[in-house]
């Protein structure tokens, strides 16, 4: 056996040192690494705070694109809904649309409004005076289609604004290039919904036969709809797969009606959206306009002008004059009575004042003198609200009075003055009726409030100043709060 054998019990004093030495180094070796450890992670953690506090949180830590987008809706912008929460999505041509950029110069505001007019192909010539900003829409070719390959690229524009993945969007808002949008009044009543909920917001023709023809349950997409972030999220999804399958649907509103169809969104109706899908003169329908905000208006080019003897153009920079100075009141009506001349008034502020000369109830008074036909056909209805007809009686038609001018008084009220329309009606012999010896009218009214839209709507009521008195064919109305317990017969 080996003389180097240990025997127990007994250790050699080479292994005795080696054991005794390597724990105490493995011991100082683990403190410093766990020194080292916690300074690393003190650093860290300040740095991370100080990141956190000064930069953007999604920097490090990216999100998929339809997350970071609903984290700045919810969580960096929650308060009331405001014109930068809605991106427009405008339907255009690169032919058409220097022509019918008019329209929109009427209602955009630039550093304001946000959206893109959606165009097929770069226009040839930029002009100087292009306010709105454009995008070209991408893949809509590869599409099949029955009709027209620009209604399946006009339905993809929801799904390409989504794409953008822009911050702080609640509501997309599509409508045509000759569409005239009233964006307060846009902001008012989308402010009533909660965009994190699916929402298909708009209205239908006023012509059954254009309803009939593509669905009641449909919102036109020249007057314009709007579809809520949530849904938007959900159509992103299966757009392109629901236009493959609706190839052979005529128009772009109804693709996009048919595939909100598939998630199982109704339709919510606003009835200040206005296809106006009708022919002839406007006149009537936006006399006695319903009693909601005006939201937009459509075929302007197609139809006679708002204001006789004027452009189109012309007539709506007057009729946005008087929004201007109160949006929420543009076109609404009031009615009351002269009683002392036996006259019947009704106004629909910013537009036009017109004068019975006779007493009508209130349920005539609201109701629109039928001065158009119907879209297709160009007949006398049905439209999808009740109208009276034009008189051919002298003594039975109204005398009509168009907005002038337009005053703001301080930051409360405003005067508009209405001038008389002489027509090519003849004038009434009857004995017992009043001519309407009038040539101008001043109507005062406070502001109304956006809030007005969001209580239990009642028609504001008008009263004649100084008893009625005409001076120098002149009178004077002003347009206030109906009393509790006052009617308009009163």
């Amino acid at each position: 056996m080996s003389h180097n054998r240990v025997e127990p019990g007994h250790e050699s004093p080479l292994k005795a040192s080696r054991l005794s030495f390597i724990p105490e180094r493995l011991g100082d070796m683990v403190i410093l690494l766990i020194r080292f450890g916690i300074l690393v992670c003190l650093v860290a953690s300040i740095s991370l705070a100080l990141h956190s506090a000064f930069a953007k949180p999604d920097r490090w830590f990216p999100l998929p694109e339809h997350i970071h987008t609903v984290q700045n809706i919810s969580v960096i912008d929650s308060g009331p809904t405001n014109i930068s929460h809605i991106l427009f999505g405008i339907a255009g041509s690169s032919n058409t649309w220097h022509d019918r950029s008019n329209y929109s110069k009427l209602w955009w505001k630039p550093n304001t409004t946000r959206g893109f007019v959606w165009l097929d192909k770069k226009p040839e010539i930029l002009h100087d005076d292009m306010l709105l900003p454009y995008q070209i829409s991408q893949g809509w070719r590869q599409f099949q289609y029955v009709h027209s390959a620009s209604a399946v690229r006009i339905a993809r524009i929801v799904y390409e604004s989504f794409k953008l993945g822009l911050p702080n969007v609640r509501w997309f808002v599509m409508g045509d290039d000759d569409t005239v949008f009233f964006p307060e009044n846009l902001v008012t009543v989308l402010g009533k919904y909660d965009h994190n909920q699916m929402y298909y917001i708009g209205g239908s023709s006023e012509s059954v036969e254009q309803n009939v023809m593509h669905s009641y349950d449909m919102a036109f997409g020249g007057g314009g709809f709007a579809i809520s972030y949530a849904l938007a999220a959900q159509l992103d999804k299966m757009m392109d797969g629901c236009l493959s399958r609706y190839y052979y649907f005529y128009g772009s509103d109804q693709r996009v009606w048919a595939c909100v169809n598939e998630i199982g969104v109704p339709l919510t109706r606003e009835v200040g959206f206005h296809q106006l899908d009708i022919r002839g003169d406007p006149y009537g329908l936006l006399a006695a306009h319903p009693l909601a905000p005006l939201l937009s208006l459509h075929h302007l080019g197609q139809l006679n002008s708002l204001f006789p003897n004027q452009t189109q153009i012309h007539s709506m920079e007057k009729l946005i004059s008087a929004y201007d100075a109160d949006p929420a009141r543009i076109v609404q009506q009031s009615f009351c009575y002269d009683h002392k001349h036996r006259w019947s008034i009704s106004i629909s502020w910013g537009y036009t004042i017109q004068i019975y000369p006779l007493l009508l109830i209130a349920a005539d008074l609201q109701m629109p003198l039928q001065t158009f036909k119907t879209w297709r056909s160009w007949k006398n209805g049905p439209f999808t609200f009740n109208t009276r007809p034009m008189s051919s009686d002298p003594c039975q038609k109204p005398a009509v009075f168009f907005l002038d001018e337009v005053t703001k008084v301080g930051k409360s009220g405003s005067v508009t003055i209405y001038k008389r329309h002489e027509g090519k009606e003849g004038k009434c012999t009857r004995k017992d009726i009043n001519n309407v010896e009038v040539e101008r009218i001043r109507v005062s009214a406070l502001k109304l409030d956006p809030e007005y839209w969001k209580n239990v709507l009642r028609r504001h009521c008008c009263q004649l100043l100084g008893g009625g008195s005409i001076k120098n064919g002149s009178m004077h109305i002003r347009i206030r709060k109906c009393r509790p317990q006052e009617t308009v017969t009163a």
